[in-house]
Parts: structure tokens; sequence; C-alpha cells
């Protein structure tokens, strides 16, 4: 069967690396459109993760590796630009002499969206890539519902509340409705306070009654992922303990398409979360990891490896963190490449 391209993930999803100078007002080109959600992180240095999006604000920053409520650092990301971003002299963002990577989704429609007991007070989605932010006002009752306007199920949620000192609560499609993990280093926990052991649908997410999620007047924000089929996926795997980097026959994953980013964690264990890209390295075996749950500067040793294929991952080495023997692990995938014009799958690259 031909296939035929119309979008690059590049249209949706790109990772840009700049060098840090430590001035105000450093224009960051390059990346193919106008974000609407940037992370970034100085992968030289112990600094932490900073996170913004559109619907919040330019300047609202989040940390993926504490539990800090949002604050407002003017000097930070300062605006959301046609083709990139701004940054101030803050460290995080533009530390003098440093490279910096930044994770960047285009969203981008922000009017139409209707239905559910909780109407958010900013959102901004992309049916296409399956991508949803929304900001949201907690009422206090379990099986509150909101709606997401995506057109397909979410198959990963992340929650952050913002004005108070929370840990990210994540639900994954592998862990199921009654359970969640946090940014930080547990495995699943169980209970229904966090989804109200209610699974997503193509309409609506659903949240409990915990002030994690949605304590009554407390603001939340909301990153929600759907799988669209060729380019984004949200799955796990069984770790096989394969040693002997690089060559060890680790689990391989298949995901449909050659990913460009992947973040993972085993939700059976304990451990570190793990992200990887195709740009820092640019090469298999990819041996330079990024840990969201830490502060840490990238690591480059050999005791982690993945190579990216044409059709999905495969480990190189029996590390806990990400092949465990008999551990498992959820993953959330981005592809290359995205639909053709009949709507199929483009071919793996």
């Amino acid at each position: 069967m031909a296939y035929t391209t119309v979008n690059k993930s590049t249209d949706f999803h790109n990772t840009k690396l700049y060098e840090g100078n430590g001035t105000t007002d450093t224009a960051i080109t390059g990346v193919g459109f106008q974000p609407d959600f940037t992370w970034i992180k100085d992968i030289d240095a112990s600094n932490a993760h900073i996170l913004f999006d559109a619907v919040r604000g330019a300047t609202k920053r989040l940390n993926s590796n504490t539990s800090n409520t949002e604050a407002t650092i003017a000097e930070s990301l300062k605006s959301f630009d046609s083709d990139g971003f701004t940054v101030g002299n803050y460290s995080e963002a533009n530390g003098n002499g440093t490279t910096i990577a930044s994770w960047n989704w285009k969203v981008g429609t922000t009017s139409g969206l209707s239905g559910g007991t909780i109407t958010p007070t900013g959102y901004s989605i992309n049916t296409t890539s399956g991508f949803g932010i929304y900001k949201y006002t907690g009422n206090g009752t379990s099986g509150a519902n909101i709606a997401h306007g995506l057109g397909k199920v979410p198959t990963m949620i992340m929650v952050k509340k913002l004005n108070a000192a929370k840990e990210w609560q994540i639900y994954h499609t592998k862990m199921g409705n009654g359970k969640w993990i946090e940014l930080t280093t547990s495995s699943q926990q169980t209970g229904t306070s966090r989804w109200n052991d209610t699974s997503p649908t193509s309409t609506l997410f659903y949240l409990g009654n915990d002030s994690d999620v949605n304590a009554n007047g407390d603001t939340y924000i909301a990153y929600v992922f759907c799988d669209v089929q060729g380019y984004q996926k949200c799955s796990g795997y069984i770790g096989n303990g394969a040693s002997g980097v690089p060559n060890a026959e680790g689990a391989f994953v298949y995901t449909g398409f050659k990913p460009k980013f992947i973040l993972m964690k085993s939700y059976s264990n304990t451990g570190s979360w793990t992200l990887w890209d195709n740009t820092r390295a640019g090469y298999n075996p990819n041996t330079y990891r990024i840990q969201p749950h830490q502060a840490d500067a990238q690591y480059t040793g050999n005791a982690v490896w993945v190579d990216l294929v044409s059709n999905g991952f495969k480990l190189r080495q029996g590390d806990t963190d990400t092949n465990g023997d008999g551990y498992y692990y959820m993953y959330i995938a981005i592809g290359q490449s995205l639909v053709g014009t009949n709507n199929i799958p483009n071919n793996a690259r």
C-alpha cells in the first residue's frame, strides 16, 4: 500500500537545542512553529526542569523535578514566538555557555469546547496530534469530568496543582483507572481518589476528589495525550534484564514508527524516569539520558542504552530503570511523521 506524507511530526513536536548566553531577550528560533508547551532543561548542569505553556502564559514556570507551586519568573521563557520562543537571563533557561534542550509541542485550538462538569478556565487542543492542555478549578466532587475535545480516548494524563506544592499525578492506560504514578521515583499507587475508577472516553476525562487533582477552589493544569496511529503511542512492555552493553538483546518495543521522543518509567518498581530523544545524541546506541524527576545534567555514561529504530525501540542493557528482568514499564513515544492524505500512517523511517 502506498503512503503519502502531508504532515511531519516537526509540525507538531520538535526538540530544539541551543547554547545559553546569559542575556535577556534571547530569541530561540528554528523550532518550526509557535509552541504552546515548552519543556526546558540545561543538560550541562544540575538545574531544574522548567515547563511552560501558553494556556497559563509565558513566564509561568513549573518544575517536573519538584512539587513546587507555579511561579512567575520574568526572565525565564518570556514569550512564545512564531518560530520558537524568547528567554531572558534566568540561568535555568539561558545559562551562559551551557547547552540547553527544549522539547516543544504545538497545540492551538482555544475555542469550541463544551460539556463536562468542570469547565476549563483555559485550554488549547490539537485533534490531529492528540494533545491537549487544560487549566481548571477543582470542585472537590468525586466523578467530576472535563471535556477534552480530542475525539480520541486519552491514554496518558499529567495533572499538577498550581497554587500549592503537590506532586505531579499521572494516569496511564497500562496502569488503568484505579492507579496513578507520580513524577518521583515511586511505583504505581492504587485508589479511586485520582481518576474515580473511571477510564477516559473519547469526550471526557474523570477526576476523583483528592486534593492533588480536584480540591474545591484550587487550580490545576492537565496535559492530555491520545494515541495517534503511526505518530504517538502510550503503552508498555516487560523488561528482560539482558546484560552486555551495548549489544545486549534487551526488550524490543514495537511502536509502529521511529520514535524521536520517549518518556518512560517502571510502574512495578521504584526507580528513575527516563527521557530520550533523537536530537541530543543523533545516533544508535543512544545513551543520552535525561531524568525528569531530577535536576541532574544529562547522563551519557554506559549503563543505559537504547536503539531508536524504524518501528520502535530496543533496550541494550539490563538496567532496572528501563529493562529490569520481569519489571513492568509504561511509556509515551512520539514519532517523526504523522499521517498521509488518506489518514493512513506513513511508512516507518
